[in-house]
């Protein structure tokens, strides 16, 4: 079964034949390569005949998916806030500061 699939930076693929999972991190229009960077933070490279001769599929995004990148920061995963929401304290507030 050869590769259907188009690769798009960012997706999460699934080699099935060597059992990997990878995401596409760069499209290389020059050369035609395709940059992955597998679960294991390991980095690869395919050209698009070996890419479309493969067994790769589009899977959902792994529970770990930033496990390759090792200095990300928790900003950098979108989810730093951590849904706290404090009601100020209304003795300390004035109104007039919010007017213009």
């Amino acid at each position: 079964m050869a590769t259907i699939t188009d690769p798009v930076i960012g997706r999460w693929y699934k080699d099935f034949e060597n059992d990997l999972t990878f995401t596409v991190v760069a499209l290389e229009g020059d050369n035609e390569s395709i940059a992955v960077q597998y679960a294991n933070g390991d980095l690869g490279e395919y050209d698009n005949e070996t890419w479309y001769a493969s067994t790769f599929d589009y899977i959902e995004d792994p529970d770990d998916w930033s496990a390759p990148f090792d200095d990300l920061e928790t900003d950098d995963l979108g989810h730093s806030d951590p849904d706290r929401h404090v009601r100020p304290d209304q003795d300390g507030m004035d109104l007039s500061n919010f007017l213009d």
